[in-house]
């Protein structure tokens, strides 16, 4: 049986823009977060930036603290084309 995959909206490069606004690296960022209890990996960071991978929402909550920056930081543009 073939599987299709669903292409979901991607908030890859409002992930990257954030982290690189807040100067730092995927490395030190995951770290940050592993700090604060989300047990995320660089390779699976870097999976969401490139969309390959859907963010978690308990991530999002977490770096919306980091970031001290709205949610809708994390969505901008997506909705453009409606």
């Amino acid at each position: 049986m073939e599987q299709k995959i669903r292409r979901d909206l991607n908030m890859g490069d409002n992930l990257r823009r954030l982290r690189l606004k807040a100067k730092l690296s995927q490395e030190k960022l995951c770290a940050e977060l592993q700090r604060r209890g989300c047990d995320i990996g660089r390779s699976t960071y870097e999976k969401y930036e490139a969309g390959e991978l859907n963010i978690r929402a308990s991530v999002i909550v977490e770096l919306r603290r980091l970031y001290n920056c709205s949610y809708d930081d994390f969505f901008e543009g997506l909705d453009e084309g409606e």
